[in-house]
């Protein structure tokens, strides 16, 4: 999962590019080892928003304690640090979100979609 590879045989690439670049993060529609389709069904990755959105709080979360652990009090004057904190954190993590979300959902919460060793060392016949 953490290489961004096909769930069903491991090989294809999920995305074209890497997870920090200057180009846009695009996704493969098909894997391009073995032909499966990423998207099952159209709006199908709506709900890798909600993993989304639970991994941001988890990082917010996480982010906040480490900010208060290393030395900077909870205090109404320092507010607009922790806010500026969060921000940047936001900011810097959301292509790892982005990615990540949809491998979680293609990996852990899809019924149906696991890893099939015989698709492993067969090239992909196109879809027509």
């Amino acid at each position: 999962m953490t290489h961004s590879k096909c769930p069903r045989c491991r090989e294809g690439n999920v995305f074209t590019g890497a997870t920090y670049g200057f180009k846009v993060q695009k996704m493969n529609e098909r894997c391009p080892h073995c032909d499966l389709k990423f998207e099952r069904e159209p709006g199908y990755f709506y709900v890798a928003m909600f993993v989304s959105y639970a991994m941001n709080v988890a990082e917010m979360i996480s982010m906040s304690v480490a900010a208060y652990v290393l030395g900077l009090p909870l205090t109404y004057e320092n507010l607009w640090y922790y806010v500026g904190i969060l921000l940047i954190g936001v900011f810097l993590f959301s292509p790892f979100n982005y990615r990540y979300s949809r491998m979680v959902l293609l990996y852990w919460l899809s019924p149906g979609l696991n890893y099939d060793p015989s698709k492993v060392n067969k090239p992909a016949v196109p879809a027509k």
